[in-house]
């Protein structure tokens, strides 16, 4: 018999090179994007793998499959249309079998990149969210946000794993450039309804040609992390004074600054401001009201500075209240048919922003308040909102168009979003408060504020803004660490609020990684309110996972927090209702693992809940929310939570380490000077603690105790560590080995 002679395949189609070799049965799918899909590609049907073979006949766009007689039983076809690449499995006529082709190779793409979901369902549940790298047995994209670009795979068994960068010259005539490494793997089956079906998009602007036409990265240099902060408004509301702030600013410096709190920003400030409505303040020529102000907006700058915050202040420039500066100006401002002033929601009189001398003055005026007031953060109100109260809304009425000094001029709104970046300078954060996706606030502005106030004026919060406030960060997070920063409004925990509506609140706002404002009076909170605040401090680096808006109140939130030293997920499991209601969640729909087991721990109850698989349920009471940290059941002493943060380790946890061979756990994590910081370890069964060596001399506490949940005799180990000075403190705990009998200790 002759030797079969082994061939390669070749094909271009569009913008997708593809190649096959058959002695290794290596497919290899590489874009002008630089993009570059390879991996072994096979074929199994009856328990026989058939061979997969460059095609016999003179059709260049497809792969034969042949059996175990070297005949040809089905084709793999390419088909393009775009950037688009699909494979077809086919049948060839009348030869029917069932059958399943496998892919299990790698993807190299762009550097910063992570895995996601672009794919919706109407009936999904889960909100998903990431820090670091979320595997997910859900994603289908992997996106890279410095290029906007998204790779889609639509697959059978998809799977998507992270295996980190790499140096790869992904083209032998490309100069070398880093890139991200991921795992790949689908099947698809053949059988007698269906053919197999797998397609590949490789996306360019895919958030801009969607949602967002001004997109653009956020600009790290400038700022590096969600701001976070404290402002008057929502108790102090326009009566706030310059001493009121500073009295707050002490106390923050106390509680929230060693957490990491950065801002300090001043709201209502501005001559005529102690009275409400908002148009009715002097928002334009930088008068100050003296009396709540005596010493002047420069002198407030340096005392904030001096306790050690960045200043900040409110300003709403799209109009005024100010009666004599309009008749100074009138020709800056907006008048209907009959003459009158065009009034909105920022003032009795409205600027024209097609106007050249409007646009200079409110450069110069940020300008001012930026560069020789000292303020560093800037939140610029009266944007987008969710009407014709807000500028972006009404510019674009045609009434109003007409009344432009230049009707014709294209883009009003950004001319003046522009104007503040300018006036600000490059090197000062820039919130755009009620901005928005969907306009020029992403190409100017560092932050945005998506949720309406979280309460109405003089008025204590309520329920009905906490529901708002979630509902307003389900649909637009999926902008949020891509362009701006999300700001869902303050986060207010005061006895106003149960604690179990408190506690949904922090969760709201902290776990996907949001701006985290605090606006109570401190020196009226207790304990464990102030703590809620210090629990969101530092806000963690958290992005999206569903690359897509959503419009209803998600039962349940995953955040996948990716580490060095393991990987884990941070679920939140809300009621909305106004009665107890059992919440359940299946882990399947988490995109783990069902078969695996799993230890859960519920973090505001402070619940060990044990080894669970499959799915999981449990009763939520009205207005309130459990959070459970979920890591894969280990064999060995493993870590389960900190009550340091909302995010269960991930933003103090730094290193840890399982050492088989000396049976040692080591491990460094962040301490908050004066504050302790409980970490918790599973001790399964055959293990006990025996010995612990921390380079603290301070406070330090152990723990055991039974686990008595469904973990076969396993035990709990706590250990408290404090310092009086913020520093990351390392530590080793000695366990030994056999069925040896624990008692509780504590020391």
């Amino acid at each position: 018999m002759t030797p079969t002679v082994a061939l390669l395949f070749s094909l271009i189609l569009g913008p997708w090179n593809i190649s096959f070799d058959e002695t290794t049965s290596t497919l290899t799918l590489r874009s002008d994007e630089n993009i570059v899909i390879s991996g072994e590609l096979s074929f199994h049907t009856g328990g026989e793998a058939w061979r997969i073979v460059p095609p016999r006949d003179n059709v260049p766009t497809r792969l034969a499959i042949i059996d175990k007689y070297n005949d040809v039983q089905g084709y793999i076809s390419f088909q393009q249309n775009g950037t688009r690449l699909a494979l077809l499995v086919s049948h060839r006529t009348r030869q029917f079998y069932e059958g399943t082709l496998n892919f299990k190779g790698t993807i190299q793409f762009r550097e910063n990149s992570f895995p996601c979901k672009t794919s919706a369902s109407p009936s999904e549940r889960v909100l998903f969210l990431a820090s670091g790298r979320g595997d997910s047995t859900l994603n289908d994209t992997l996106f890279a946000p410095e290029e906007d670009l998204a790779l889609q795979i639509r697959a059978e068994n998809l799977r998507i794993e992270s295996l980190g960068a790499a140096d790869s010259n992904v083209d032998p005539n490309a100069p070398a450039e880093r890139c991200d490494s991921y795992a790949l793997a689908f099947s698809g089956r053949i059988h007698e309804t269906a053919e197999a079906s797998f397609e590949f998009n490789l996306e360019k602007d895919y958030y801009k040609n969607r949602y967002i036409p001004y997109y653009r990265p956020i600009d790290r240099t400038r700022c590096p992390k969600a701001p976070t902060g404290w402002m008057s408004w929502n108790l102090y509301f326009d009566k706030a004074t310059a001493e009121d702030n500073l009295a707050e600013a002490r106390l923050g410096k106390k509680y929230l600054q060693p957490f990491g709190m950065e801002f300090w920003s001043i709201e209502s400030w501005q001559g005529n401001s102690d009275q409400l409505p908002v148009s009715n303040f002097y928002n334009l020529n930088l008068e100050v009201n003296e009396k709540q102000f005596p010493k002047g907006m420069k002198q407030l700058a340096d005392d904030i500075r001096a306790l050690g915050f960045r200043p900040g202040l409110w300003t709403a420039p799209f109009g005024t209240g100010n009666k004599d500066f309009y008749e100074a100006h009138k020709d800056w401002f907006l008048h209907g048919e009959d003459g009158a002033p065009l009034r909105t929601w920022n003032g009795v009189y409205t600027i024209d922003p097609t106007n050249d001398e409007v646009i200079d003055h409110l450069r110069e005026i940020h300008r001012i308040a930026s560069q020789e007031w000292g303020y560093e953060y800037f939140k610029i109100d009266g944007m987008s909102g969710s009407g014709g109260g807000y500028c972006a809304h009404f510019f674009e009425r045609p009434y109003v168009k007409k009344a432009f000094k230049n009707p014709d001029c294209p883009n009003p709104f950004e001319r003046c979003v522009a104007a503040f970046r300018e006036g600000i300078g490059p090197d000062r954060v820039f919130l755009a408060c009620q901005g928005h996706f969907s306009g020029p606030e992403p190409a100017y502005a560092d932050a945005a504020r998506i949720g309406a106030d979280i309460v109405h004026p003089n008025q204590p919060v309520k329920w009905a803004n906490l529901l708002n406030q979630a509902g307003r960060t389900i649909n637009q997070i999926f902008a949020h660490n891509i362009v701006f920063y999300a700001d869902p409004d303050t986060l207010l925990v005061n006895e106003a609020l149960s604690l179990e509506e408190a506690r949904l609140s922090t969760t709201v706002v902290a776990l996907p990684g949001q701006m985290m404002f605090s606006g109570d009076k401190l020196a009226e909170l207790p304990a464990e309110r102030i703590r809620l605040l210090q629990q969101t401090l530092p806000v963690c680096d958290i992005h999206p996972m569903n690359m897509y808006p959503i419009f209803k109140h998600l039962p349940v939130w995953d955040l996948k927090v990716a580490r060095a030293w393991g990987n884990y997920d941070v679920v939140a499991l809300f009621n909305w209702s106004e009665e107890e209601a059992q919440i359940d969640v299946d882990f399947a729909e988490l995109g783990l693992d069902p078969d695996e087991k799993y230890l859960m721990y519920e973090f505001w109850t402070n619940s060990f809940v044990g080894a669970v698989s499959k799915d999981f349920a449990t009763r939520v009471p009205p207005h309130a929310v459990r959070l459970f940290a979920i890591h894969k059941m280990q064999d060995v002493p493993q870590f389960f939570t900190s009550d340091r943060h909302i995010t269960q380790g991930a933003t103090d946890v730094e290193t840890l380490k399982w050492d088989a061979a000396a049976c040692t756990l080591s491990g460094k994590v962040a301490l908050v000077g004066e504050n302790p910081t409980t970490l918790q370890f599973f001790v399964p069964k055959g293990f006990s603690f025996k010995a612990l060596d921390a380079n603290l001399a301070d406070a330090i506490s152990t723990k055991t105790y039974p686990a008595e949940k469904n973990v076969a005799g396993g035990e709990i180990f706590a250990l408290t560590l404090l310092s009086p000075q913020s520093k990351t403190a390392e530590f080793k705990i000695q366990f030994s080995r056999g069925d040896q009998v624990t008692i509780e200790t504590e020391k």
